[in-house]
């Protein structure tokens, strides 16, 4: 019976731990870094907004799809077109829910960007492990394609 209190003492100091334990972290903020072939004025506008400014020399265009929430985070898509073909994509938001997410974002963003450019379209396939953060990445390129009509 002499163990009784310890055993107690230990098992509130236990729970008191696990219920301090910090379980989400604020969003993390980070921005892709920008290729050069996809750097263009644009006109600012809010996250969830969809922004086309039109360069006049050499008909470049750009805009800015949707910002898309998904599981981890949030992102947006910015491309750039000369005539019909995508010459740049550039992820302009991105905010994770945590670091790991944000790992995973850093990562596979640039694959992302290849394969759009590549293919020319937003109809790629998604890349295993980060099946959210490409569908997100996706989305977004595909709406600012609505935006540009390509």
């Amino acid at each position: 019976m002499r163990r009784s209190p310890f055993v107690i003492v230990a098992t509130a100091a236990g729970l008191a731990g696990v219920l301090a334990f910090p379980t989400k972290k604020p969003p993390t903020t980070l921005s892709a870094p920008a290729s050069p072939s996809s750097t263009s004025p644009t006109s600012s506008g809010s996250a969830g907004s969809t922004t086309t400014t039109t360069s006049p020399p050499g008909g470049l265009r750009s805009a800015t799809g949707k910002a898309v929430q998904y599981g981890y985070g949030r992102l947006a898509v910015q491309l750039s077109v000369h005539g019909s073909r995508i010459t740049g994509a550039k992820v302009v938001g991105l905010a994770t829910a945590d670091s790991y997410s944000q790992q995973i974002a850093v990562q596979v963003i640039p694959m992302l960007r290849r394969e759009v450019l590549s293919a020319q379209s937003a109809h790629v396939q998604t890349i295993t492990g980060a099946t959210y953060t490409s569908l997100a990445y996706l989305q977004s390129t595909q709406a600012a394609l609505t935006k540009l009509h390509a």
